[in-house]
Protein backbone atom coordinates (compact mmCIF):
# COMPACT_ATOMS: atom_id res chain seq x y z
CA UNK A 1 0.00 0.00 0.00
CA UNK A 2 1.40 3.58 -0.88
CA UNK A 3 2.37 6.25 1.46
CA UNK A 4 -0.22 9.07 0.83
CA UNK A 5 0.43 11.57 4.35
CA UNK A 6 1.22 14.94 3.77
CA UNK A 7 4.66 16.36 5.21
CA UNK A 8 5.36 20.20 5.25
CA UNK A 9 8.70 20.93 4.07
CA UNK A 10 9.91 24.51 4.96
CA UNK A 11 12.84 26.42 3.60
CA UNK A 12 14.21 29.85 4.50
CA UNK A 13 15.69 32.12 2.03
CA UNK A 14 17.81 35.57 1.96
CA UNK A 15 16.09 36.88 -1.39
CA UNK A 16 12.48 37.14 -2.51
CA UNK A 17 13.56 36.18 -5.89
CA UNK A 18 15.14 32.96 -4.59
CA UNK A 19 11.88 32.44 -2.78
CA UNK A 20 10.16 33.20 -6.14
CA UNK A 21 12.41 30.37 -8.10
CA UNK A 22 11.46 27.90 -5.13
CA UNK A 23 7.63 28.52 -5.58
CA UNK A 24 7.84 28.05 -9.90
CA UNK A 25 10.09 24.91 -9.87
CA UNK A 26 7.72 23.61 -6.85
CA UNK A 27 4.82 24.24 -9.10
CA UNK A 28 6.56 23.80 -12.27
CA UNK A 29 8.65 20.56 -12.07
CA UNK A 30 6.96 18.36 -9.14
CA UNK A 31 3.31 19.57 -10.09
CA UNK A 32 2.69 20.92 -6.21
CA UNK A 33 -0.06 22.70 -6.46
CA UNK A 34 -0.03 26.65 -5.68
CA UNK A 35 -2.34 25.94 -2.95
CA UNK A 36 0.22 23.69 -0.90
CA UNK A 37 2.78 26.39 -0.88
CA UNK A 38 2.71 29.32 1.51
CA UNK A 39 5.38 32.20 1.28
CA UNK A 40 5.82 34.58 4.39
CA UNK A 41 8.10 36.66 6.41
CA UNK A 42 10.42 33.92 8.88
CA UNK A 43 9.99 36.69 11.30
CA UNK A 44 7.45 39.43 12.75
CA UNK A 45 9.00 42.26 9.87
CA UNK A 46 7.46 42.60 6.27
CA UNK A 47 10.54 42.33 4.63
CA UNK A 48 11.75 41.03 0.94
CA UNK A 49 14.60 39.29 2.22
CA UNK A 50 17.72 40.08 4.38
CA UNK A 51 19.95 40.88 0.56
CA UNK A 52 19.29 42.77 -2.18
CA UNK A 53 18.09 40.85 -5.40
CA UNK A 54 16.06 41.92 -8.49
CA UNK A 55 13.55 44.67 -8.13
CA UNK A 56 15.47 45.55 -4.78
CA UNK A 57 18.66 46.83 -6.81
CA UNK A 58 18.57 49.98 -8.22
CA UNK A 59 20.22 51.19 -11.66
CA UNK A 60 23.79 51.73 -9.73
CA UNK A 61 23.61 48.10 -8.03
CA UNK A 62 23.14 49.47 -4.72
CA UNK A 63 20.23 48.10 -2.24
CA UNK A 64 17.31 50.89 -3.10
CA UNK A 65 16.88 52.74 0.32
CA UNK A 66 12.67 51.95 0.10
CA UNK A 67 12.98 47.90 -0.18
CA UNK A 68 12.18 46.72 3.10
CA UNK A 69 15.05 44.33 3.76
CA UNK A 70 14.56 43.41 7.27
CA UNK A 71 14.66 39.47 7.35
CA UNK A 72 14.55 36.49 5.30
CA UNK A 73 11.41 34.70 3.73
CA UNK A 74 10.26 31.66 4.25
CA UNK A 75 8.32 28.91 1.67
CA UNK A 76 6.47 26.17 2.62
CA UNK A 77 4.83 23.01 1.08
CA UNK A 78 2.72 20.50 1.82
CA UNK A 79 3.81 17.48 -0.13
CA UNK A 80 3.58 13.98 -0.32
CA UNK A 81 5.80 12.15 1.82
CA UNK A 82 7.35 10.60 -1.35
CA UNK A 83 8.41 13.86 -2.35
CA UNK A 84 10.28 15.06 0.33
CA UNK A 85 13.75 14.79 -0.80
CA UNK A 86 12.88 16.06 -4.21
CA UNK A 87 11.48 19.23 -2.65
CA UNK A 88 14.63 19.38 -0.35
CA UNK A 89 16.87 18.90 -3.26
CA UNK A 90 14.91 21.83 -5.09
CA UNK A 91 14.91 24.32 -1.93
CA UNK A 92 18.67 23.53 -1.56
CA UNK A 93 19.13 23.77 -5.49
CA UNK A 94 17.54 27.26 -5.85
CA UNK A 95 19.42 29.06 -2.74
CA UNK A 96 17.61 27.88 1.08
CA UNK A 97 19.97 28.58 3.66
CA UNK A 98 17.81 26.58 5.89
CA UNK A 99 15.51 23.46 5.39
CA UNK A 100 12.99 21.86 8.00
CA UNK A 101 11.02 18.68 7.61
CA UNK A 102 8.28 18.55 9.89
Amino acid sequence: MADDSTTTITAVFETREAADLAVEHLVQQHGIARSDIFVQSASAKNTSGSAPSGGDVSHDGSARSDAPLDGEIEVSADVNSSMIRAVQRTFGDVGAIRISTG
